[in-house]
């Protein structure tokens, strides 16, 4: 009996609304492994300059700092950088034209703000798919096996036999369609939280840094919370 189950029976025995249900999950599958790997690989590397973003500040001036961040530019924490020296640097050849209505604190923070939520756009691209797919694949191989189920009473009742050895091959390879759809979510689900994790930490660390940048650009030195001494850097 071990014959008559599987997929492939499944879709040899299937009509058009069976196969394009497994077509189906199988392209859900093959997108959410695609998003796993590539965003994983994403989260290895920023995780990777999150642990390095600290040698920025043991540098003697911004010009060695910067070239310590690497010339990637896809680097966020060398972004933030460069958009918070842009920034301060705007803000004093403009000053007099802008009669002082915007404070260069609220200014740099605004140009940091934004390429954090410019960055954090770019790092959660892609995880919509794995919380769709999570979300939709047990229902869509639910509906494959409720219609494989209805194909195989159909084809019992033409038949006019319904012995257990005639119902339980075609009632099987239906319900094989609910574990397919479980098969899909479930990777789709771990991969989502997996990646959730590690998108917090690496925005937690951004997030840090840039506080660090903004009191750097503002007051010349960036203010150590942990013993409240101040680390001066030249500006360069």
């Amino acid at each position: 009996m071990d014959s008559h189950f599987g997929l492939m029976n499944v879709w040899s025995q299937g009509d058009f609304v069976t196969k394009f249900v497994a077509v189906l999950l199988i392209g859900m599958s093959l997108a959410s492994w695609i998003v796993i790997f590539i965003k994983a690989l994403d989260v290895i590397k920023y995780k990777r300059l999150a642990r390095h973003s600290q040698d920025f500040w043991h540098s003697e001036d911004f010009a060695t700092a910067l070239n310590k961040l690497g010339k990637d530019e896809s680097n966020p924490f060398r972004g933030l950088a460069l958009e918070g020296r842009e920034a301060a640097a705007h803000h004093r050849n403009t000053k007099a034209h802008l009669h002082d209505a915007l404070d260069v604190s609220d200014w740099i923070t605004r140009a940091l703000r934004n390429g954090i939520d410019e960055f954090t756009a770019r790092l959660q691209s892609g995880l919509a798919i794995l919380a769709s797919v999570g979300s939709t694949a047990p229902f869509i191989g639910l509906f494959g096996t409720v219609w494989g189920i209805y194909h195989a009473l159909m084809s019992i009742g033409s038949a006019g036999q319904a012995t257990i050895d005639k119902v339980a091959g075609p009632i099987g390879e239906a319900l094989i369609m609910t574990a397919l759809g479980l098969a899909v979510a479930i990777p789709a689900v771990l991969g989502y939280n997996t990646l959730v994790r590690g998108n917090k930490f690496v925005l937690t660390k951004l997030n840090s840094f840039a506080h660090d940048l903004h009191a750097y650009f503002v007051t010349g030195a960036r203010v150590q919370a942990t013993d409240a001494t101040i680390v001066p850097l030249k500006k360069g």
